[in-house]
């Protein structure tokens, strides 16, 4: 990998001499793979030798990176493929559910792909139940499909998504907490995706920390007073990361929470960073604030109605349910029609996996229909 000079000198200004040396080394190897379990829909992790994630009670550590597209307990939303470094937004998100009270309203502004969002609803599911209503907003047009259909798999009732600028939430005061993962330079993205290296500049750097405050004074308004800010990126550099958190407690008017010792994970001035070479994933940075002023008692808006909120779309739960096995699944999932067990009733059915619900079809006896949606078909080979 072929790194920028000026890239080298604001790390090493930003973590110290040591550390960069050990990022630069660890930028040369392979990047890590795990998972995330949905805990609504599974207890164990499905793969062997798997390795906890300290920071998340659903994460694990894969050894190699297995054909995820043929397992129909992904598609089932039993787990979500994700970095460990970005699991660490909802360790710190954990430590805040003591702070918020049931029907707590929380908003995820920058959300795609949907990882956060998944790992947000699961804890704010653990602790309040249905009593929660979490908002996944992404800006980008091509991006909200990924993540509409990431919370569609991942089935919470009290999820919803929009696509809406940051500017257009308005001046009200509406969420509990609001968690930021910002646009960012990338530098955490460094070991998968080549056009982040060759894009990297100081510019550019610049100008994510300037849009970055753009997005938090946009949405600062309906913070609640007394609420929760969580600030993070998946970059190193301090421009980005302590600058911009001092920033928003300087001129939005904030008190920084002091971070919490989590080796080996690095305390900075401000927030926490995870930092390749001390930790398996990618890289993260999270600090936390609370907004100045007092929480206000006021009865709660209905976020999903207010903002057109698209909702997830479940299996329906009348069907009955009938078990196929890895093979028919996976044709299934493909788009084929399929035969179904000889005692499977005819008409509306729900096809399941290891008891993991799929998708809808319509039993006519010799063969089912397919009603699996077309645009989450398996496009590659599936014999």
């Amino acid at each position: 990998m072929v790194l920028q000079e000026e890239f080298r000198t604001l790390l090493t200004e930003s973590v110290g001499p040591e550390r960069a040396r050990t990022v630069l080394e660890a930028l040369e190897k392979a990047p890590s793979v795990s998972i995330r379990l949905n805990p609504s829909k599974l207890k164990a992790c499905p793969f062997p030798e798997a390795a906890s994630v300290a920071w998340s009670p659903y994460g694990y550590l894969l050894k190699e990176r297995p054909v995820f597209t043929l397992d129909p307990l992904f598609h089932a939303g039993c787990y979500y493929v994700q970095d460990t470094s970005a699991m660490f937004v909802g360790h710190i998100f954990r430590q805040l559910l003591e702070r918020l009270e049931p029907d707590a309203t929380v908003l995820d502004l920058c959300a795609a792909p949907g990882g956060k969002s998944t790992d947000l609803a699961a804890s704010l599911r653990e602790r309040f139940g249905d009593r929660f209503s979490l908002l996944a907003n992404e800006v980008m047009r091509n991006r909200f499909g990924v993540l509409r259909a990431n919370l569609d798999t991942w089935g919470d009732p009290c999820t919803g998504c929009v696509s809406r600028d940051p500017s257009a939430f308005g001046d009200t005061p509406l969420f509990d907490a609001v968690v930021a993962d910002v646009p960012c330079s990338g530098e955490g993205m460094f070991r998968k995706d080549a056009q982040a290296v060759a894009e990297w500049s100081l510019q550019t750097v610049e100008f994510c920390a300037a849009r970055s405050r753009r997005i938090l004074r946009d949405i600062w308004p309906v913070l609640n007073p007394g609420s929760y800010l969580v600030y993070s990126t998946c970059t190193f550099n301090h421009f980005e990361n302590d600058d911009t958190v001092e920033w928003i407690a300087s001129e939005l008017g904030a008190d920084i929470l002091p971070p919490q010792d989590f080796p080996p994970v690095v305390n900075t001035r401000y927030g926490q960073l995870l930092l390749p070479g001390l930790v398996p994933g990618e890289g993260q940075y999270v600090a936390v604030l609370r907004k100045k002023g007092e929480p206000e008692k006021v009865r709660k808006a209905d976020v999903f109605r207010l903002f057109q909120a698209q909702r997830p779309v479940l299996p329906d739960a009348s069907a009955p349910a009938v078990e196929v096995n890895r093979e028919t699944a996976l044709r299934y999932l493909h788009g084929d029609a399929v035969v179904l067990p000889a005692d499977a009733p005819i008409g509306p059915v729900t096809l399941c996996f290891q008891g993991q619900p799929l998708g809808q079809g319509k039993n006519l006896g010799k063969r089912c229909n397919n009603l699996y949606p077309k645009a989450k078909r398996i496009k590659m080979d599936v014999q």
